[in-house]
């Protein structure tokens, strides 16, 4: 039977982070028992399609999941438990951000099924915290931690971030130390990235938001790593780390090019050499899902040189980079009969190293990825 993937996107916040563009909204309560019904339903307007699939990952992303009732959570995967055929070792994660959890809401989580968290937890400095946008401070990461141990969670991620307003190589250390020091099974630390339309874009364009020059941004990325790698951390994918065999198996889907169905709001998709996208548009969304009706708002086909394309740019973001037996067994064709130039041309350079059986970025190809990954477009 073949695998796929399931993304769940809950769109609600308590409150918009200065730097996010995701689809959420921190006004929107009164539509959470209808747009829950919705996923149900579009879950089910995809029954007969998966019907030859096995679910091996659920990722329940946001907006904030931990900010609505844990009760929609436990009803929904229960849902999918019982209309789908299910992987005997289904890891199945959701995202929580501290203070927006309680003993009975961890509880619940257990029950339904759930046993990996993602916590957004972006720095311990308070200051720092409140200058971002956060809704809690260093206490409540520490309280919401223990009363996820306190229910037997045994594979934690914390979602950290560098390259923030006024942040220092020092506070980003001192971070990862804590973060380190409780335990946690996997990180994923990420360069703050401003996007269009976020209120750190508009303060960058005024000139009001002061950033780190992108040599000290390079030096907090490459001390990270050389910090979590000397504590037992794996680097497997450029912003990832994690303890041996924590490795995040639905992100590695993505990574891999590997079948996944996205539900909820803005949701992408790629299956059956289709990617398409859910709308934006949460009025919308649950007035389609009223009609039955697929809330699809965009599709394109994938054709063997855009796969072979999209298969490149995301393994090369693996740390051990694209393997060379795995493209032949996958596309029949050896990886240097389509991309000799690209190869030879950033080998020269030394942004990546190719060792046979495998191509991969090098330290300072981690630094410019974007000039190898264009290449690899033809």
């Amino acid at each position: 039977m073949k695998e796929i993937s399931i993304y769940i996107h809950i769109p609600f916040c308590i409150r918009k982070c200065y730097y996010c563009d995701f689809t959420s909204f921190s006004n929107m309560n009164d539509k959470i028992p209808k747009y829950m019904k919705s996923l149900m339903v579009e879950l089910d307007l995809y029954k007969e399609r998966l019907r030859d699939y096995t679910i091996k990952t659920i990722f329940i992303g946001g907006g904030t999941p931990s900010a609505i009732e844990a009760r929609y959570i436990y009803d929904l995967l229960g849902h999918l438990y019982k209309n789908f055929n299910i992987f005997k070792d289904l890891e199945v994660t959701i995202e929580v951000n501290p203070g927006t959890i309680d003993k009975e809401k961890v509880k619940i989580y257990k029950e339904a099924g759930i046993n990996r968290v993602s916590m957004g937890v972006q720095s311990f400095n308070d200051s720092i915290l409140k200058s971002i946008g956060r809704i809690h401070n260093k206490d409540q990461i520490y309280e919401s931690y223990k009363l996820l141990r306190d229910e037997k969670f045994e594979n934690i991620n914390m979602d950290l971030m560098f390259g923030l307003p006024n942040q220092t190589l020092e506070e980003v250390l001192l971070t990862l130390e804590e973060a380190i020091s409780l335990g946690v099974e996997h990180i994923s630390h990420y360069s703050l990235i401003l996007e269009e339309g976020t209120q750190f874009y508009n303060l960058e364009k005024k000139g009001k938001l002061n950033l780190p020059k992108e040599d000290k941004e390079r030096l907090m990325y490459h001390k990270s790593t050389e910090f979590l790698v000397e504590k037992g951390y794996n680097h497997y994918e450029i912003s990832n780390y994690a303890l041996p065999n924590y490795e995040c198996r639905h992100n590695l889907v993505y990574w891999e090019l590997a079948p996944y169905l996205g539900v909820g709001l803005s949701s992408h998709s790629y299956m059956e050499n289709m990617r398409f996208f859910n709308t934006s548009n949460i009025l919308d969304y649950i007035e389609k899902l009223e009609g039955k009706l697929l809330p699809i708002e965009g599709e394109e086909a994938i054709d063997k040189s855009t796969e072979i394309e999209e298969y490149c740019i995301l393994g090369i973001r693996k740390i051990n980079g694209i393997d060379k037996e795995e493209f032949k067994k996958r596309f029949n064709v050896d990886i240097e009969a389509i991309y000799k130039d690209p190869i030879d041309k950033h080998t020269n350079r030394g942004l990546i190293i190719d060792n046979g059986k495998a191509i991969r970025l090098t330290k300072k190809g981690l630094d410019l990825s974007n000039l190898v990954e264009v290449d690899f477009l033809k």
